[in-house]
């Protein structure tokens, strides 16, 4: 007799994997307040022999909660900010303008997940050394753990340094003025008095509302800082 037929059963369907959904990188009530901004931007490098020696000063003294170079950064630019009336305005939802007499500095947090958080050191410029580096450290602390305020900072900073990141450019959200990127250290041949040579530098790279302060301005205040950084000496 013969064989019986072999009948092949159909291979089954391949089945389609719905795509996950996430949420935006950016909040939307965040990216609504970018309407009206007129972004510019700027960049300057600065030496950073000063503020790697005050690290070693730093690394000598073997004191829990050492001020770290971003830390002295932020002091730096707190410094700078209190001689440009522009970068201490606040934008308001009409688009007008407050300059603070006292104001807060803000720093861009990193989360876990690719989440993104401001922590907000409170009337900067009031601190003296000791607190501001108490309340640097206790408000990042505390943005790591959950805290969400509402921050009302002219300029907020922000730095990649970890991933070796040298410069970018940030977005400037309102009712801030400006954003600050730090770069990492890296090394750039500079021409000094006729010699070539490598030099340790940091970018520092700016975004800036356009509608709060002009280049000339913003230039101004780089140099200001340029001049804090390059010449840091750890205060007391």
């Amino acid at each position: 007799p013969a064989a019986p037929a072999v009948v092949s059963a159909p291979a089954p369907a391949p089945t389609m994997n719905s795509p996950s959904t996430r949420p935006p990188a950016l909040h939307p009530a965040i990216t609504k307040r970018l309407d009206g901004v007129v972004s510019a931007n700027m960049e300057l490098d600065v030496r950073f022999a000063a503020l790697r020696a005050a690290r070693e000063q730093v690394k000598q003294r073997a004191v829990a909660g050492s001020p770290s170079p971003s830390l002295m950064m932020a002091w730096a630019v707190t410094r700078a900010m209190e001689k440009h009336p522009a970068l201490r305005c606040l934008t308001g939802r009409d688009g007008a303008l407050a300059e603070q007499a006292d104001f807060d500095l803000g720093i861009a947090v990193a989360l876990p997940g690719d989440k993104l958080a401001t922590a907000a050191i409170p009337r900067a410029n009031r601190l003296a050394w000791a607190d501001f580096v108490t309340t640097y450290h206790r408000e990042i602390e505390e943005t790591r753990g959950g805290k969400v305020v509402d921050v009302q900072a002219p300029v907020n900073l922000t730095s990649l340094g970890a991933f070796g990141i040298e410069k970018a450019w940030p977005i400037v959200v309102p009712p801030a003025v400006a954003t600050l990127f730090i770069g990492t250290a890296h090394e750039k041949m500079i021409n000094e008095g006729g010699v070539i040579l490598p030099v340790q530098v940091v970018t520092l790279s700016i975004t800036f509302d356009h509608r709060a302060v002009n280049g000339v301005g913003v230039a101004a205040f780089l140099q200001d800082l340029k001049r804090e950084l390059e010449g840091f000496a750890l205060p007391g």
